[in-house]
């Protein structure tokens, strides 16, 4: 397992505590919608109370929709069982600055159940026990996302009151690579760098997307639970310093009928020795070794039944479109964009990237998803197909799954998931495929108005 060495130490945080640098800690967990959901606490009381005992936060955490409204179907959280509490315990390798709240730290949290068990639902722990399971081959996975999102010239209040409707994008045009469109949101883009760099990200860069007011920042891969942990402070933070900005950005997948917001997931392993698991110079496709294409084989089989866990919201199949950069076929390819899954780098650094999430992905999930395919596909020795060479859009590959609708059945369905998950995390995740598909069946939306009211 990779060594975390956290951003700020617990003895670094009593120190400026101590000199009045510090005066709160935030103890946060992300949730099956991807959202860090916790408490503030007065950093003194979380030092000698917080740290060495943990909270508690009400089940419901991991049990309600969207919205935050109770729903049921749910076993681990209902009236039936009283909504009662599970414990949250700081991970302290996760401490960080929070550079963009004054007096600030946070830390990522654990659950468990008070006999100590961990709550087998929370994101967290399920990629915990992947990574376990890698462990057990003496590998560890390192992983990259890559987030865009699409900035408004519209505070979050002014958007919710417009429905979402007339806002002014940051850029009016296509600005993918473009240094003017970038300059144009540069101040914004600038903060997010330096203070997610602050909290102990390592950031890369920042560059315009295709989509009116799109961009992305890159953070430096790591081993993959840091790189999640991450992910989430980093989604929320950005939202965050853009309230405070006065403007809003969004991660939703589709926002309208151009191209999404994607969250690319670069792959890779390596051994007890640091060395790349996937690379072998004599090996074919540009040398990948014989796990990396048992590993990828894995990926394909196993990508339709897992699609709950990289598509979790009825809006993200929104993005699979041809030609829109978002992927259609169940194919892989050598540095090709048409394909669920490109194969990038070179030696060391030869990976697999994962483009069917997008950006309202869940990266625990999708990360031990990934993993969970992959074992299947070594496990099983499974035999990895020709590579697509050409327009993947057009191809006879199978298809990523059209609908969360679809989804959801196939995830039901899925022995592989039930044998990598356990039953309990299946049908509880297949429950808030329900409850979503169920709220988008019955709102009546701007498209049916727009279409019916007069015409119809």
């Amino acid at each position: 397992m990779a060594i975390r060495t956290p951003p700020l130490s617990i003895e670094e945080l009593r120190g400026l505590v101590d000199l009045g640098e510090l005066d709160t800690v935030v103890l946060a967990f992300t949730d099956m919608q991807g959202r860090l959901q916790g408490k503030r606490f007065a950093a003194r009381f979380f030092l000698t109370e917080v740290l060495p005992h943990g909270t508690e936060g009400c089940d419901y955490l991991l049990a309600v929709d969207a919205d935050m409204n109770t729903v049921d179907g749910y076993a681990m959280s209902s009236w039936e069982r009283g909504y009662g509490d599970f414990a949250l315990h700081g991970d302290p390798a996760t401490l960080r600055r929070v550079p963009w709240h004054p007096g600030t730290a946070m830390i990522t949290a654990d659950l468990a159940w008070h006999d100590g068990s961990p709550v087998a639902v929370s994101p967290r722990q399920i990629l915990r026990r992947q990574l376990d399971r890698l462990a057990e081959r003496g590998w560890t996975a390192f992983v990259g996302t890559e987030l865009e999102f699409m900035v408004f010239k519209n505070t979050y209040e002014d958007a919710w009151n417009a429905a979402y409707r007339g806002l002014t994008p940051a850029n009016q045009y296509n600005v993918d690579y473009s240094v003017l469109g970038t300059g144009r949101v540069e101040p914004l883009l600038r903060r997010i760098r330096n203070e997610m760099g602050a909290a102990g990200l390592t950031v890369e860069s920042a560059k315009g997307e295709c989509n009116l007011g799109q961009h992305e920042i890159a953070f430096r891969y790591a081993d993959a639970l840091t790189t999640c942990d991450q992910h989430s402070v980093y989604k929320t933070g950005a939202k965050e310093i853009a309230a405070q900005e006065g403007v809003a950005l969004t991660f939703m997948a589709k926002y309208d009928e151009r191209e999404g917001n994607s969250c690319h997931i670069h792959f890779s392993l390596r051994d007890e020795d640091g060395r790349p698991v996937f690379a072998d110079s004599a090996g074919p496709y540009g040398g990948m070794s014989a796990t990396m294409r048992h590993f990828l084989a894995g990926q394909l089989a196993a990508l339709r039944e897992l699609s709950l866990l990289h598509a979790p919201n009825v809006n993200s199949y929104k993005r699979f479109r041809a030609g829109s950069f978002a992927p259609t076929a169940v194919g892989w390819g050598p540095d090709n964009r048409t394909c669920a899954l490109r194969v990038v780098g070179h030696g060391p650094s030869l990976r697999m990237e994962n483009r069917v999430p997008g950006g309202d992905v869940n990266p625990y999930l999708a990360v031990a998803g990934m993993i969970a395919a992959g074992l299947h596909g070594v496990e099983h020795g499974l035999e990895l197909p020709g590579p697509e060479t050409g327009n993947a859009y057009t191809g006879d590959a199978d298809r990523v799954p059209a609908t969360l609708r679809d989804a959801a059945a196939l995830w039901a369905g899925s022995r592989l998931a039930r044998e990598a998950f356990g039953d309990e995390v299946v049908d509880h995740y297949l429950n808030m495929a329900r409850v979503e598909q169920d709220a988008y069946d019955s709102a009546v939306t701007d498209w049916e108005r727009f279409r019916s009211f007069e015409r119809m």
